[in-house]
């Protein structure tokens, strides 16, 4: 018997709902197997706590989650807690304090989804983003001088390591490497941005001409690719970015494939030596929050995420199935997939299309 210790952040808004949903998916997936357990331990940690305690998080929460096998989040932000704090307060330590390094997002149509891009359908958009998490252009360097003055300068640096751009672009490699037509694509913006950007690009190149020469490998600047991922974005495979340019290129993703209320994402630590995070990439969606009408499934397929880097993919992929065989064989749907069913009536239908495999 496998037993997965899971540390539980609800979060705020929807996250409270759509991670209650995933839990009974994953207790399902339990049922059916036989060989697996998730032992949970839930934490009250998000706006609602720092609404009370002035903190996103009690002092040492990084030591409290140090133990567990991996770690599911679902949504933080509230009215009232300005974005940087809800942010900086919880979830980028969390990335940063864990060398979750990797932050892996699926683009893929999904079957009995439609998308925005006419003419493309299920199978015809399938890749993956690979994300810098954890330095890059989030980093939290800068600072601001003569605050308050006409002549106030505000400074925010980039930070890019060799150590950071080569471990993010390796495991790209990787991933492409495995992928039936190995491609990797390369975000950059080398002609505009004159340190940081050649500095990627020649590593990119470096580490594909000494390590994987077997690779198809391009770099295509940011502008451009943004504009291939609605005009060509079956060419696509894997597509590894620093982390502003993965987090804008991995909501355009989110878009293409239907819509960001069904995107997942983890937060992987590679070497497993802390543990990872899954989470979906919405938001805690405060304005329909206690409506019970959130989609689950960026959740329940962040869930599916967490089964892979668990070990268990092939339960990520039965996962995966029950949710496409629900979206294409039924008419549950939330209202944001021109649906009217709640999010307790899609786990529902999921859960018993688990039952029928």
């Amino acid at each position: 018997m496998e037993n997965f210790s899971v540390a539980v952040i609800p979060g705020d808004g929807i996250g409270i709902e759509v991670v209650r949903e995933a839990r009974r998916v994953l207790d399902a997936l339990c049922e059916f197997d036989g060989g697996i357990r998730f032992s949970y331990a839930e934490f009250p940690w998000g706006c609602g706590y720092y609404a009370e305690h002035g903190a996103m998080a009690p002092k040492g929460f990084l030591d409290t989650l140090r133990g567990f096998d991996t770690i599911f989040l679902g949504a933080v932000g509230f009215p009232g807690v300005p974005d940087h704090v809800s942010l900086w307060g919880l979830l980028l330590p969390i990335r940063r304090g864990f060398e979750q390094y990797v932050n892996l997002r699926p683009v893929r149509i999904l079957r009995g989804v439609t998308s925005p891009l006419r003419g493309r359908n299920a199978g015809d958009i399938d890749f993956v983003v690979i994300r810098e998490n954890t330095e890059g252009e989030y980093s939290s360097c800068g600072g601001r001088v003569h605050s308050g003055f006409p002549h106030e300068i505000v400074v925010q640096n980039a930070v890019f390591t060799r150590l950071g751009t080569e471990r993010i672009i390796r495991y790209a490699y990787r991933l492409a490497e495995k992928a039936p037509r190995k491609r990797l694509c390369g975000a950059t913006k080398s002609n505009g941005i004159n340190w940081s950007m050649p500095f990627w690009d020649e590593i990119f190149h470096e580490i594909g001409a000494r390590e994987f020469p077997q690779v198809d490998r391009r770099l295509v600047h940011i502008d451009a690719l943004s504009a291939f991922f609605v005009l060509k974005p079956d060419e696509f495979d894997v597509v590894v970015a620093s982390n502003l340019f993965g987090d804008i290129l991995t909501d355009l993703g989110a878009a293409i494939m239907g819509g960001i209320g069904i995107a997942p994402s983890g937060n992987i630590n590679p070497e497993r030596k802390y543990p990872s995070l899954f989470e979906p990439v919405h938001g805690s969606a405060p304005d329909i929050a206690g409506k019970g009408i959130a989609n689950p499934i960026g959740q329940i397929w962040s869930a599916s995420l967490m089964l892979d880097h668990l070990g268990r993919a092939d339960l990520g992929k039965l996962l995966l199935n029950a949710i496409e065989n629900v979206l294409e064989t039924t008419a549950v749907r939330t209202p944001d997939f021109g649906g009217q069913s709640s999010a307790a009536e899609v786990t529902d239908t999921i859960i018993r299309q688990l039952h029928s495999f």
